[in-house]
């Protein structure tokens, strides 16, 4: 498939938040950018995306490192979303309500089977690092 346009990268999301599955906790996701390997995405917290402590929920920034990195391995060479390896996140700082977080994911490997992806969550008025994550996905052989 290869890289696409941001244009159609927005519509593939929107197609994807827009139905009844889990996917729909995204729908205040834009995507801002789309080239190939990367993706940056912009989310204000709003209070459907907190934990208890009024901060950004640990699971919604798991769900983020997850489908904006396989937006950036879509968005290469070989344009499979593959299957979870292996996701870790470190949690650095919180987002709050109101904040608009940047999301930034990019391809660092990617091999005939594998894809290695990071994502950033920084806050877009500070530059802090909200959370970091790493991603690798099983692509299948080719």
């Amino acid at each position: 498939m290869g890289p696409i346009s941001v244009s159609t990268m927005r519509q593939l999301f929107r197609a994807m938040v827009d139905t009844p599955g889990f996917d729909r906790v995204l729908n205040k996701v834009e995507v801002l950018s789309a080239s190939p390997g990367k993706v940056v995405c912009e989310m204000q917290v709003a209070e459907e995306h907190t934990n208890r402590g009024g901060t950004l929920h640990g699971g919604l920034t798991a769900t983020l490192v997850d489908v904006i990195s396989t937006m950036a391995i879509m968005n290469s060479e070989r344009g499979a979303p593959g299957v979870s390896v292996d996701m870790n996140i470190t949690y650095m700082n919180a987002a709050n309500i109101g904040e608009d977080v940047l999301i930034t994911a990019q391809v660092l490997k990617q091999g005939k089977t594998q894809a290695f992806a990071t994502v950033d969550l920084t806050s877009k008025a500070t530059g802090k690092v909200i959370a970091q994550g790493r991603h690798t996905k099983h692509l299948g052989s080719s």
